[in-house]
């Protein structure tokens, strides 16, 4: 038998799994107008109030059993799906003697994994847009993180040439041809909102 805290934490991880199904079957392409208002969108498919949904996610109120079933019913899951445990839209039997809390807590123990909703929200979206378009997702995103990602010092970087359609080797771009490359990829991205 799980108890309370074991419910509530279920409840609330399945909520999240079902928020980031939503959020991979709403975004075919994504880009910042897809992307505005997706939380609203999905309380309103699991008919709760936004500020609800912000308040689940916040962990200030959690899912109760009619909630529960709600989300069930207007996600397309079997009764009871919200009680269990599940790991990439499968169900998963913990080892015997560790309860599901437990899993849960070594799961997220990782330095890696996120540890906000901000975070999932993020990785998620880099890991949609990732398996829908794998090379220009790489190519992209690279370009993005260019500069947290190259080292300070120019002659740290490895000897790796770019060639161009034609096969033929390109120039290494120069320190200032990668810093404006950065700055014109920092336009199109909003910031995230602050929490209060």
């Amino acid at each position: 038998m799980t108890s309370a805290t074991d419910l509530a934490q279920i409840r609330f991880d399945n909520a999240l799994s079902l928020f980031d199904e939503f959020v991979r079957n709403t975004i075919k392409h994504p880009d910042a107008a897809t992307l505005r208002g997706l939380e609203g969108r999905f309380a309103e498919k699991v008919q709760i109030q936004p500020s609800y949904w912000s308040q689940i996610k916040s962990r200030s109120r959690q899912i109760g059993e009619r909630l529960a079933r709600q989300f069930e019913l207007l996600c397309s899951k079997p009764n009871g799906w919200m009680d269990q445990v599940h790991a990439a839209g499968s169900a998963v039997t913990p080892p015997a003697g560790v309860r599901p809390a437990a899993v849960v807590v070594a799961a997220s123990s990782d330095g890696h994994a996120p540890r906000d909703d901000d975070e999932r929200f993020i990785v998620g979206l880099v890991l949609t847009y990732y398996r829908r378009h794998p090379q220009r997702a790489r190519t992209r995103l690279l370009d993005l993180l260019g500069e947290v990602l190259t080292p300070s010092t120019p002659a740290a970087l490895p000897a790796v040439a770019a060639k161009d359609k034609a096969g033929a080797a390109k120039p290494a771009p120069t320190a200032a041809e990668a810093n404006a490359l950065w700055l014109r990829s920092q336009v199109g991205v909003a910031p995230l909102r602050q929490k209060k």
